[in-house]
């Protein structure tokens, strides 16, 4: 089966806790509310993919455990081909969050994931290749591969590094607006080499810039943020659904946006996931206009 968008990344099981302050050393705090569930930054974005309607696979690594059954279970039921994910004799990646307002504290196990082998003939199989959290010579070995193959690649880059020569072969290359200025020093986006670029802004919004150099500024959606886990997964999602259906870069980021949007207001990465004719729904109610077709 031919796929249009492969995600690589993590697979981990969320554990995300509330609470109305940060423990003291020694001191031990209950939470107001606790969410758990399968997360990981790739993973989240292609459980919102599958359920808009795409074809979608993972290349990754869970445990010969439980978390790494319901992994493999979950993606099934939605439609994710899971023929590029390893079970292995290794405990699957966890991580556990601890959340103050907008002071969010993570603790993560890499476990499994760090234990992914990348497929060239899996990665030819798809139209696009997405990459979150994943390391250095994870994303140059994928970068080449779909060089050679003529996949797209849009890579969420998180705080891995990102090297000149691999930078400059990304087609969609999506960051925030801290992990930029580190980067960078600045917001100015034509330091990135990058074919496409978005940048979320602190607050809402995005800057964008295409291959052409036009660069533009995507105004945010306000919400009230309840837990900002999971929304630049989200965000990632729109953008290739987007992309991949035809869209213009800067619809493509609105629609980054709406899905952004729909995230923080529940606690857990994958909480607000909906499928798409409910995404259609809040897009019109919110009069962002996109070009969904049918």
């Amino acid at each position: 089966m031919e796929l249009d968008v492969i995600g690589i990344g993590n697979l981990n099981y969320d554990i995300i806790m509330l609470v109305d302050h940060h423990p003291e050393f020694h001191e031990k705090v209950n939470a107001q509310k606790a969410v758990f569930g399968l997360g990981g930054a790739a993973g989240n974005t292609i459980t919102w993919l599958a359920h808009m309607g795409l074809k979608t696979g993972f290349i990754g690594a869970v445990g010969r455990d439980e978390i790494g059954e319901a992994h493999i279970r979950y993606f099934e039921r939605i439609g994710v081909d899971t023929s590029g994910i390893r079970i292995i004799d290794e405990p699957s990646g966890v991580a556990v969050a601890i959340i103050h307002g907008e002071d969010k504290r993570i603790v993560k196990y890499p476990g499994a994931n760090r234990f992914k082998v990348l497929d060239g003939d899996y990665i030819g199989r798809a139209r696009l290749i997405h990459l979150s959290s994943n390391p250095t010579e994870t994303i140059r070995e994928a970068v080449s591969i779909a060089s050679e193959k003529g996949v797209l690649v849009s890579v969420d880059i998180g705080e891995a590094e990102l090297p000149k020569d691999v930078e400059a072969r990304i087609d969609y290359l999506m960051m925030n607006e801290d992990e930029y200025r580190r980067k960078y020093g600045s917001l100015d986006l034509n330091l990135s080499s990058a074919r496409n670029l978005v940048v979320t802004l602190n607050g809402g919004g995005a800057l964008i810039r295409d291959r052409r150099g036009e660069t533009k500024e995507i105004r945010g959606l306000s919400a009230e943020v309840v837990d900002s886990t999971g929304a630049g997964d989200s965000f990632a999602a729109g953008v290739i659904y987007g992309i991949l259906n035809g869209w213009t870069l800067e619809d493509s980021a609105k629609l980054g946006m709406l899905l952004a949007y729909l995230t923080v207001q529940k606690v857990g990465a994958r909480s607000a996931v909906r499928p798409l004719d409910e995404i259609i729904k809040e897009s019109g109610r919110l009069g962002l206009e996109l070009p969904f077709s049918g």
